[in-house]
């Protein structure tokens, strides 16, 4: 698909010409920040600047925690607790980093339901879609085996059971668990591993998100209309559009000042919030914590991990089909990853022709369903399995698959949409129309 037409970097001194027919950084920045934006973008919009910080953010803080952190099993507790209380700055420094993690994450999931809602995962954002889900893999990698680094007790048996999880893959379980610890129990050969990876990965994470910017940048920005930017002239993409710079750097700034200025809130006043009281106690092979939690961010998976038991019927039958191959475990383990694949499969599940949910009525109530049952995961990952919870997150579990693979494809059949406006131009002059009339003020037309 072309590109929307706009002006490109011209150099204008001989020293700007001379760089560009070498090396063309500064026309490329300059397409990149201004490059022609819907202008109709709401503030769901504002996530993509929040996660490129966190992003810096966690690189930034996790090389100067790196430089005082010992990845040994006798030491690796002790230089965390030397980092809190000898180095300069350095409980600030590791509070950034906990907490960070928590706000990358906050920040992501808007960004994936802000996606999910507005259709941005459809033709032709496929590729960007999956590379975003890349994004979140490699992030939810590098977030576990950041918690195992402290090696306190819910770090070093978050790890036990985790890793476990891969000895449940029927024939080569037990040499991925044995190749992925590095010996037979989680030991000092996990901790080296998993310190590299978590080194490794914010750099991997970092080449895919240029990727991923670069495909958005390739295919245009998606917008609350679902409406493409028309591409027929230059002089009709300028009445849909408006340059990245300086309109939406601001925006995104002024949206950033306000998350940051809640976030170091936190990190002053309670940094702790988030994290496990098990986890400022030196791991112990021989105390089991009462009840093991990953952190907040895994735990809706972690609830349907947790939800296929040996009582559900359809583990029985899968047990019983498949010999015995796939016992509960291994079920939970495929739930957990496949709960995952089916987001990623969305663009090809969801058959409806309009992209964004705001013309679609049924959509709109199935899909605030499905945020709220997110949230009872996430609570129910954090209760113990027994009583009420099982059912509850089997049933969470349950409505989660068939969002994907039932909900979706059959709303493109029966699902009678509204109209879409004809342009981008269309509904943001609407939307002025109406914020005019709204306040008694006269509406004013865009300069042409």
């Amino acid at each position: 698909m072309a590109g929307i037409p706009h002006d490109h970097y011209e150099p204008q001194s001989s020293g700007e010409k001379w760089l560009h027919r070498r090396l063309p950084v500064v026309g490329l920045l300059y397409d990149t920040i201004m490059i022609p934006t819907p202008k109709n973008l709401n503030w769901m919009w504002i996530w993509g600047i929040v996660l490129t910080f966190c992003l810096a953010l966690q690189i930034i803080t996790g090389v100067i925690l790196a430089m005082h952190y010992t990845p040994h099993v006798d030491y690796a507790f002790a230089s965390v607790e030397h980092i809190m209380r000898n180095v300069n700055g350095g409980h600030f420094i590791r509070y950034l980093h906990m907490n960070g993690a928590s706000l990358f994450f906050v920040a992501v999931y808007a960004h994936i339901f802000r996606g999910l809602y507005y259709g941005s995962y459809k033709a032709p954002r496929e590729v960007t879609w999956i590379i975003g889900m890349l994004i979140y893999l490699l992030m939810m990698g590098t977030a576990f085996m950041g918690y195992v680094l402290p090696w306190g007790q819910m770090s070093f048996w978050g790890a036990t059971v985790i890793t476990g999880l891969f000895g449940a893959i029927p024939f080569i379980g037990e040499g991925i668990q044995t190749w992925l610890l590095g010996g037979p129990a989680v030991d000092n050969a996990t901790l080296n591993r998993f310190f590299s990876l978590h080194y490794l990965l914010p750099f991997v994470i970092a080449g895919l998100v240029i990727v991923h910017i670069w495909a958005f940048h390739t295919t245009g920005n998606n917008n609350p209309t679902g409406v493409e930017v028309r591409r027929t002239s230059k002089a009709d993409a300028e009445k849909d559009t408006v340059p990245f710079w300086p309109y939406f750097v601001i925006k995104d700034l002024f949206a950033l000042a306000i998350i940051l200025a809640v976030f170091f809130a936190v990190v002053g006043f309670m940094p702790n919030y988030l994290g496990h009281p098990d986890n400022y106690i030196e791991a112990n092979a021989l105390a089991t914590p009462a009840h093991i939690v990953p952190e907040w961010y895994f735990l809706p998976f972690y609830a349907i991990l947790r939800a296929f038991d040996t009582e559900v019927w359809l583990v029985i039958l899968v047990d019983w089909v498949t010999f015995g191959i796939v016992d509960a475990k291994f079920f939970g383990v495929l739930a957990m990853f496949g709960a995952i694949a089916v987001m990623a499969l969305a663009p090809w599940l969801d058959t409806s022709s309009v992209r964004s949910g705001r013309y679609r009525p049924m959509f709109k109530w199935w899909f605030w369903l499905f945020v709220v049952n997110f949230v009872v995961l996430t609570w129910v990952g954090a209760m113990p399995a027994e009583g009420i919870y099982p059912y509850i997150a089997l049933i969470g579990s349950t409505y989660w698959f068939a969002y994907f693979l039932v909900i979706l494809p059959l709303l493109g059949v029966i699902e009678k949409p509204l109209t879409p406006p004809e342009t981008i131009e269309d509904d943001f002059n609407g939307k002025m129309a109406a914020s005019a009339g709204a306040s008694g003020a006269p509406a004013q037309q865009p300069a042409e």
